[in-house]
């Protein structure tokens, strides 16, 4: 190999190796530090997860994921019963089993993929429908088999919303005021106060985020 080779190739790889910790520098190092700083600035609640926080500055969770509300699981049952002192999310059916976070029956953020016709699928509406209408009917209201939303007997596409439809979150106003030894109308305020409209007023449907809700019905009963 003459001296020249030799120079060219030393150049070369002067080049590439001059190249690599430029790009490295700006890529690894000022770039991700300048979207993490904008996004610190400028969106902090969205950039840091969107936490939802109790009046003691605990964070409860995320408003973007939907969580479960459920008693302990008691010897001999499948799935734990819902804590009915809380208002309830939409059902979580998923498409397998989770060790890490068992408070959903997810492994992967997913429908169930079954078809309308589906005899199983019908027979989970069924039965959450029955669920739901004697869950929620109390001494002074009785809930009406056509009175239950959509979406208090589906999981939704991702199985994880964290939303639940205004007509979901009235029907179990009665049921919370009971077990929670508050006036009807105090919950239904608290209800409206939780419930989002239309993205600018006309994209989506209107909604209540359950954990907010639930952190300002624990809020109102501890204080």
């Amino acid at each position: 190999m003459t001296n020249n080779t030799v120079s060219n190739t030393a150049r070369v790889l002067g080049a590439g190796l001059r190249a690599l910790l430029v790009l490295t520098l700006v890529c690894g190092v000022i770039y991700p530090l300048a979207v993490t700083g904008v996004a610190q600035a400028l969106f902090n609640d969205k950039a840091n997860g969107s936490e939802v926080k109790d009046e003691g500055g605990q964070v409860v969770g995320s408003s973007l994921i939907g969580q479960r509300y459920d008693l302990p699981l008691k010897e001999g049952e499948e799935s734990p019963a819902p804590d009915l002192k809380w208002f309830q999310p939409r059902p979580s059916n998923g498409l397998g089993s989770n060790s890490v976070n068992t408070q959903y029956s997810l492994i992967l953020s997913g429908a169930t993929n079954r078809s309308g016709d589906n005899e199983e699928l019908i027979q989970w509406v069924e039965d959450a429908k029955a669920a739901v209408v004697k869950d929620n009917s109390t001494s002074t209201y009785q809930v009406k088999p056509a009175d239950v939303p959509a979406d208090a007997v589906t999981s939704s596409g991702s199985g994880l919303d964290p939303d639940i439809s205004p007509a979901y979150a009235a029907l179990q106003v009665h049921r919370i005021a009971e077990k929670n030894g508050l006036d009807v109308k105090e919950v239904e305020e608290l209800v409206r106060d939780h419930t989002s409209g239309r993205l600018l007023g006309f994209m989506g449907e209107p909604r209540v985020n359950v954990l907010e809700l639930n952190t300002a019905l624990r809020n109102l009963t501890q204080g």
